[in-house]
C-alpha cells in the first residue's frame, strides 16, 4: 500500500515540475516536500509496515515444487 502511495507522490512531484506549477502554495507543494513524503512512504514499505500478518502471501494452490 505504502509503495502505491509512494508512487502517486512521486508521479504528483513530476507532473508539478513538468507543468512548472506549485498549485498556489510553494511552501507546501514543493519539490523537496514531495520527495520526502515520497521516501518516507517507500522506506515504510521496505520495513514491512502495513502488510498482513504472516505475509499475506494468502495459501498456495495447486501443486508444490519437488513434491512428485
Amino acid at each position: 500500500m505504502f509503495a502505491y502511495i509512494a508512487a502517486g507522490v512521486f508521479g504528483f512531484a513530476l507532473l508539478l515540475d513538468l507543468f512548472d506549477s506549485d498549485l498556489g502554495a510553494p511552501d507546501l507543494f514543493n519539490w523537496n516536500t514531495l520527495l520526502l513524503i515520497g521516501l518516507l512512504c517507500l522506506s515504510l514499505y521496505l520495513a514491512g509496515v502495513g502488510r498482513a500478518p504472516g505475509g499475506g502471501g494468502g495459501r498456495w494452490r495447486g501443486r508444490r515444487p519437488g513434491r512428485g
